[in-house]
């Protein structure tokens, strides 16, 4: 059993500052994620963008922006469990919640906070008719470790960010790698295409434009895949491989959330906004993306504020009748619980003759 004060569904922007706002409080965070590593769409979907809209920020890419907020709230050590989905809730009889995964792991706390962006994410999967059979047998839609492709042929689906970023970084571990792609152009940052470029030309990476996987050969394991050609759909072919790794994007889903009994607006957690962001059930907040409540926008901002307020009220539920008194960090400084302190150097007083 996970035991903290703070349990946080959602590892995105809003849910890694909220760690940073809850320690300053003085309490300990865990969050749970679907994904592989923290940062939500800005690492998954697309790192190398730049969002424009974040205040001190004239632009930053979204990947530079989760390694800031990891960055900004490592010594309040947070805990993660990672690669697993919230899948049921149950309320204790001393107020507290157990949040159990889908893989079995359990946490319990005093307050929940759902920050699961637009939800839990679910790969895209390519419309192959015996592609579950090979699912965990060699065909993967997330790349957790990528060392299990040393040495082995791997073949690449898509034509996004993550298809790309994925084909340059395995030419270097894998035996062999080929992307596939169904049109001739790419949807990605243009120094990774011209990466891509590059090592084609230098015979790392085998690419094979327009096409697509259009079935998946082997017994009891991924050993080849067929390719349908689009120019030419009668031109089909197999590549040997040990991985198959479509990567089609993420779907955003509520999914087991949704019957956990909170109040529920198309595919959007209700939440009092006019206090804490709170859920219709006590002790179970939702912040970020995930929530709706008049006048609502889905910005990464908003969600910080949200996520502030959030654990201004989630204060009140662990120190019942304590009044907290708002101290600021250019006053306070900030003590983390790995024992660090950062503060403004100390005014000196000192005469003038």
């Amino acid at each position: 059993m996970i035991k903290t004060d703070i349990l946080i569904i959602g590892a995105g922007p809003t849910g890694l500052f909220a760690v940073f706002e809850a320690g300053l409080l003085k309490m300990k965070c865990h969050l749970i994620d679907a994904l592989p590593q923290p940062g939500g769409q800005c690492t998954e979907l697309y790192p190398k963008k730049p969002i424009y809209d974040i205040p001190g920020f004239p632009e930053i890419l979204a990947g530079d922006l989760t390694k800031n907020l990891l960055e900004q709230c490592k010594q309040f050590e947070p805990g993660f469990t990672l690669g697993e989905r919230a899948d049921t809730i149950e309320k204790q009889e001393d107020g507290s919640f157990i949040v159990t995964t889908n893989k079995g792991t359990k946490h319990q706390a005093p307050v929940v906070a759902i920050a699961g962006g637009l939800g839990s994410f679910e790969p895209r999967k390519p419309l192959i008719a015996n592609i579950g059979y090979f699912e965990d047998k060699g065909v993967e839609y997330f790349i957790k470790d990528p060392e299990i492709y040393r040495n082995k042929r791997v073949v690449i689906s898509g034509g996004g960010d993550s298809a790309l970023d994925w084909s340059i970084y395995l030419s270097d571990i894998a035996k062999e790698v080929t992307l596939i792609h169904r049109r001739t152009e790419f949807r990605g940052a243009l120094d990774s295409v011209d990466k891509v470029q590059e090592l084609k030309d230098a015979g790392k990476i085998n690419l094979v434009t327009p096409a697509e996987v259009i079935n998946i050969v082997g017994d009891h394991k991924v050993e080849a895949v067929v390719v349908s050609q689009a120019l030419n759909i009668e031109k089909e072919f197999e590549i040997e491989c040990d991985h198959f790794i479509p990567l089609f994007g993420l779907s955003p889903k509520l999914g087991p959330i949704a019957k956990w009994g909170l109040e529920i607006e198309k595919n959007a957690i209700v939440v009092n906004n006019a206090l804490d962001y709170q859920t219709n059930i006590p002790g179970i907040f939702a912040i970020g993306d995930v929530n709706t409540y008049p006048g609502k926008l889905k910005l990464i901002l908003c969600g910080f504020h949200e996520a502030t307020l959030m654990c201004q009220a989630a204060y009140q539920i662990l120190n019942p009748g304590k009044r907290y008194v708002l101290k600021y960090t250019t006053v306070s400084g900030v003590d983390g619980f790995d024992g660090t302190r950062k503060e403004a150097p100390k005014q000196v007083v000192k005469a003038i003759d």
